[in-house]
């Protein structure tokens, strides 16, 4: 019945989003709460979907505080310089400019935190899209796409992080094999920024424009009001303040939402001491950050009853009794093949937290070593960042403006060829066995 249940609400949800019958924030909330009702849960529902806030209450104030962190930078003019950079070494050509967005991003990404990456790598690039009338979606997908590869390998990353904590791995024993699949992950998505730059120079052509093209164009980054909100008097002071934060969360001194807030204190009171000025910088990203905190608790929800009604488990168990005792050799393939579609539908919490232990104990009984289902569990990252269930996402496709299910529908292609082609590679290499 739960299993039942389960798989219904994932399909039914996954229609509405895709069809845009309903608005991510609503489809959140409204499809879990009606097959918990479906199910005999009412009475616990109200219990299910506190405990669901409650764990993503630290994430939503990342998300706000970050937001506003970064907002004030851009507004202040820290990146100009990177992307006169940038313009300078791409100049108007799509194939460059979709490449360096991969390499931005994957370089940014070695933090491991899937929400600076985001805001960097928009806040630099979204203007030069802008300037020569690229798609937003093709720097979503490339984005999304490093992302997927440095921050869901690394050690450091959120997903492994999760499946070695659970599984008790070494960090090095689990990483150092995985090398050469992150390697061909790297190849594989700027293969992908070439393919669709490729498609866009097709479309627009190649920009000839001028180095100093954005000096005076509105759609600079921090010129969005105007002139007068730069502060290039303030850069290094700005770029000291966005190093501090980056190492203190890299150190894991304080949680990554008290860094923010302090960062954001900071960088508004530094550039716009003005009270007045104050409120309307925040009145001018407030929009945008409410947007994605209302998205982060719908969120919240949905986990929470998924959770709360043990869906997640049924779910786990009937993928585990799925696979007959003469596959039980390539149980790692079945997991990073299974990952995909799972990792979408789940959080990274309620995957690695509920169901990779699952799988571990199950391919214990074939033989198989825990850090290669942790391994085979990663791969389907690349799927997994499309979901609404991903704050950074909601993040990301708030900044570009553009539709979830629009931006599903242009990257499921790409995401899906990403795993494939890494679930190849680890096979290949050994990461992952195929006895």
């Amino acid at each position: 019945m739960l299993t039942i249940l389960g798989f219904s609400m994932m399909i039914v949800f996954t229609v509405l989003i895709m069809s845009k019958k309903l608005s991510p924030i609503v489809a959140l909330t409204i499809t879990p709460i009606f097959f918990a009702l479906i199910g005999g849960f009412g009475g616990s529902l109200g219990d299910m979907i506190l405990e669901g806030l409650q764990t993503v209450a630290s994430s939503a104030a990342l998300l706000l505080f970050a937001i506003l962190f970064f907002g004030i930078l851009i507004d202040a003019g820290l990146f100009d310089p990177l992307i006169k950079k940038i313009l300078a070494l791409v100049k108007g050509d799509p194939v460059k400019i979709a490449i360096g967005s991969a390499v931005l991003a994957m370089l940014i990404a070695l933090d491991g935190d899937g929400t600076t990456t985001y805001m960097i790598t928009v806040s630099a690039m979204l203007p030069l899209y802008k300037r020569i009338g690229m798609n937003p979606l093709v720097m979503a997908t490339v984005a999304m796409l490093a992302l997927s590869i440095i921050s869901g390998m690394t050690p450091w990353g959120g997903p492994a992080t999760r499946a070695i904590a659970v599984l008790g791995l070494d960090p090095s024993d689990f990483f150092i094999p995985l090398l050469p699949t992150m390697l061909g992950g790297i190849i594989f998505v700027i293969f992908t920024a070439f393919m669709l730059g490729l498609k866009e120079r097709k479309r627009i052509g190649v920009s000839q424009i001028e180095t100093n093209a954005y000096d005076s164009e509105p759609y600079m980054a921090a010129a969005l009001e105007g002139d007068l909100l730069k502060r290039p008097k303030l850069r290094w002071i700005n770029l000291f303040l966005v190093i501090a934060i980056l190492v203190l969360l890299v150190m894991g001194i304080m949680h990554p939402a008290v860094l923010f807030l302090i960062g954001f204190v900071l960088a508004l009171s530094i550039n716009y001491p003005n009270l007045q000025v104050q409120k309307e910088r925040i009145a001018e990203h407030a929009s945008n950050a409410i947007t994605v905190v209302l998205l982060v608790f719908a969120a919240g929800v949905f986990a929470g009853i998924l959770s709360g009604t043990e869906m997640v488990n049924a779910i786990a168990g009937s993928i585990v009794a799925f696979v007959p005792p003469s596959m039980g050799e390539f149980f790692p393939v079945v997991v990073a093949i299974t990952s995909l579609p799972l990792t979408f539908v789940l959080s990274n919490d309620a995957y690695y937290f509920g169901m990779v232990p699952i799988f571990a104990e199950a391919a214990s009984a074939y033989g198989v070593d825990p850090i290669e289902i942790a391994r085979a569990s990663i791969l389907g990252q690349p799927v997994h960042l499309m979901s609404p269930l991903v704050a950074s996402t909601i993040l990301l496709v708030s900044m570009l403006k553009i539709d979830l299910g629009a931006f599903q529908r242009y990257a499921v292609k790409w995401a899906v060829l990403t795993s494939l082609f890494i679930i190849l590679v680890a096979i290949v290499t050994g990461a992952i066995s195929f006895r």
